[in-house]
């Protein structure tokens, strides 16, 4: 059984900060790539950044230039940064790694932004 465990979710401000982590196992994290989804009530889970090949990143258009994915390959951790936080960034995020069909998934952890 692989274990995505994330933390650092919460409540926010409009305009606030979070960083969000995820530990993988050390095999599936130098191996898969390692990405960030979200999913808000009703709606179906997308895409909001993740490493391609490499260290190559990519965003949802809705994040970029305020979202940040980074890794620390000593600690087997992959990070989001998120700033400017607005209230429709409001959801479960969940860390995935993939590799090709595997794919394994984090529990999540809820994000709110609201004043």
């Amino acid at each position: 059984q692989v274990q995505l465990v994330e933390s650092g979710g919460g409540l926010v401000q409009p305009g606030g900060s979070l960083r969000l982590s995820c530990a993988a196992p050390g095999r599936i994290f130098s191996r898969y790539a390692m990405g960030w989804y979200r999913q808000a009530p009703g709606k179906q889970r997308e895409l909001v950044a993740t490493f391609s090949s490499g260290d190559t990143a990519i965003y949802a258009d809705s994040v970029k230039g305020r979202f940040t994915i980074s890794r620390d390959n000593a600690k087997n951790t992959v990070y989001l940064q998120m700033n400017s936080l607005r209230p429709e960034d409001t959801a479960v995020y969940y860390c995935r790694a993939g590799l090709g069909p595997m794919v394994y998934w984090g529990q999540g952890t809820q994000v709110t932004v609201s004043s």
